[in-house]
């Protein structure tokens, strides 16, 4: 297919006109004749813009290589193309955010020379992209930056340089996280009146977890010093697995996240860290953070009076979901208390009872939840009782033996008892004790201004924390960490949270997910051309979603020729 001209002689001179054609072979003539598919009419009078329009769209039904080298001059040579639009946007959105120049600032002496920070800060956004586009070691990570997409400002790096941009980044975290997030908050004018607050661990396949290490039992992630109590910890150590694998060893990280489900702070600690700790450390760092009142919204892990009494120093207040099964006099009490329920969503009816003083307790019941309860509660019942079945025949040791094994189901084990005569029965009792708890959960609060709604609604935002947990893991890809230096694996957990950051920041102002969005932004594409006059890399024709989705983003369109080299004369 080719542009065919054809001239016409008028009274004005020669005109030329313009047509698309291709050829054909012709039978009878024995050869190849050209065949007009369309016209464009003259080439004085041609409208450049409808022909730059129909190219853009041909070229959508192309890869983004394909298209550029389809439309590339003839003495031009396609040697490369990169995805683009990743990288772009995140980058514009790292210095929107100032990280750059905060990266530039923290970290510099107090006294002598500034040190120059421009190829810390570009490697640093280098790890932050790879770890939200292509997830991988830092080996990895620096062939990629290196080979496989175009970062301005870094046409290459090495494992070294990630290693040592790592190392500082451990070093002046704290800074940095203080001034990155008062900088997230101008630009989205966060609310930070919630807080909401959750741990989670990440295990390494490892066969020995690290050796203890002397550390402030009042802070479990810090080494001790002169007067301070200490215990042995080893980092990489073996304990309660979020993950399910108590067999490995592990960490806990916890991160801390507004009700906009932007990550604020994140923390690591040794893997046998207990919840019941922590919160009274991340209040204690929050603390110097000068944030206006705050209300700390936790799971029931962090329930205990002692956290209660530390999380309302202060101007603070709290928000903590209380175990129904605990057996404590005021869990009974609330769950005991008659009343109405409010119904404030189709999926949630709220009833606030008054036992306490000092704090208010909410029951929120969900009724497709407590349906869900009682259908899995009549499955467990029905297996037991096949289980169960007949067992009044067989030995005493062969019920023990039956026993025995239901005791490590705990799901069947909750509604079997034994009568003094050692046969084994359903605990009806406890049937009707776990109907009163279908599709329920209690809340306590601290805070006398907030309505139930609001404590229930403010509850169920904690999701925002699990969505972070689930998008670290499965999107950022936080394990496996390639890393056995305590300070390694640290930096490593700071860079999956500048990742996260900037795409939730991306998330909330597109309204769509970052997967979608990546999707999109990897089709814009960057190709090199050489030729005689020398070098140049021009970017794919936008697309349609890759302009809205700039657009939503507020980021300036790519320039079409990113660079050009002339060739040496």
């Amino acid at each position: 297919m080719y542009v065919k001209t054809t001239k016409r002689e008028n009274k004005s001179g020669t005109v030329r006109y313009l047509h698309l054609a291709h050829n054909e072979w012709d039978p009878v003539k024995g050869r190849a004749v050209p065949k007009v598919l369309f016209t464009f009419g003259r080439e004085d009078e041609l409208d450049r813009e409808a022909v730059r329009r129909l190219v853009a769209s041909l070229s959508r039904l192309l890869e983004p290589g394909e298209a550029l080298a389809a439309t590339a001059a003839s003495d031009l040579e396609f040697t490369s193309s990169v995805p683009f639009g990743g990288t772009y946007v995140l980058d514009h959105l790292w210095r929107r955010l100032k990280v750059d120049q905060i990266v530039s600032r923290v970290g510099q002496p107090k006294r002598g020379r500034r040190r120059n920070m421009t190829t810390t800060e570009r490697v640093l956004f280098g790890l932050v992209a790879n770890r939200a586009l292509a997830p991988s070691s830092k080996l990895a990570a620096a062939d990629w930056i290196t080979h496989d997409v175009h970062i301005d400002g870094l046409p290459g790096t090495d494992d070294d340089a990630c290693y040592r941009a790592m190392d500082w980044l451990h070093e002046v975290k704290d800074d940095l996280e203080k001034q990155v997030f008062d900088e997230v908050a101008n630009l989205l004018n966060l609310e930070v009146d919630l807080l909401f607050f959750d741990t989670t661990s990440t295990y390494f396949e490892l066969e020995h977890g690290d050796e203890p290490v002397a550390r402030d039992e009042r802070v479990p992630g810090r080494e001790a010093g002169d007067g301070q109590e200490s215990q042995a910890a080893g980092f990489r150590t073996y304990g309660n697995s979020k993950d399910s694998r108590d067999d490995l060893p592990q960490i806990v990280i916890g991160m801390a996240v507004t009700r906009d489900g932007i990550p604020v702070r994140c923390w690591c600690w040794p893997g046998n860290a207990s919840d019941q700790r922590l919160i009274r450390q991340v209040k204690d760092d929050m603390r110097d953070w000068t944030l206006s009142k705050i209300v700390w919204v936790t799971d029931r892990g962090f329930s205990s009076v002692e956290n209660r009494r530390y999380l309302r120093q202060g101007d603070h207040q709290y928000i903590i979901g209380e175990k129904l099964r605990s057996g404590s006099a005021e869990v009974k009490a609330a769950l005991s208390r008659q009343g109405r329920y409010t119904e404030i969503t189709d999926s949630m009816r709220i009833k606030e009872v008054r036992i306490s003083d000092t704090d208010r307790f909410v029951i929120c019941h969900n009724p497709e939840a407590a349906e869900r309860d009682r259908r899995m509660r009549e499955q467990l019942v029905a297996q037991l009782t096949d289980l169960i079945d007949g067992s009044d025949a067989v030995s005493e040791f062969k019920r023990g033996e039956l026993r025995g094994k239901i005791a490590t189901k705990p799901g069947l084990n909750r509604y079997l008892r034994a009568t003094p005569a050692g046969k084994l029965r359903i605990d009806t009792a406890k049937v009707k004790a776990e109907e009163n708890l279908d599709g329920k959960y209690l809340l306590r609060c601290s805070d006398p201004r907030l309505s139930a709604e609001d404590i229930a609604l403010g509850y169920k935002q904690l999701l925002e924390v699990e969505r972070g947990w689930r998008d670290m893991k499965q999107i950022i890809d936080l394990r496996p960490v390639y890393h056995r230096l305590e300070e390694r694996i640290r930096a490593h957990v700071i860079l999956c949270w500048l990742a996260l950051l900037l795409i939730r920041v991306i998330e909330t102002t597109t309204g769509s997910t970052w997967p979608t969005c990546r999707r999109d932004l990897d089709r814009l594409h960057l190709g090199t051309f050489t030729g005689p006059a020398g070098l140049f890399r021009q970017v794919t024709a936008l697309t349609k979603p890759q302009q809205d989705l700039l657009a939503k983003l507020a980021v300036p369109a790519p320039k079409q020729v990113i660079d050009l080299k002339p060739a040496a004369r």
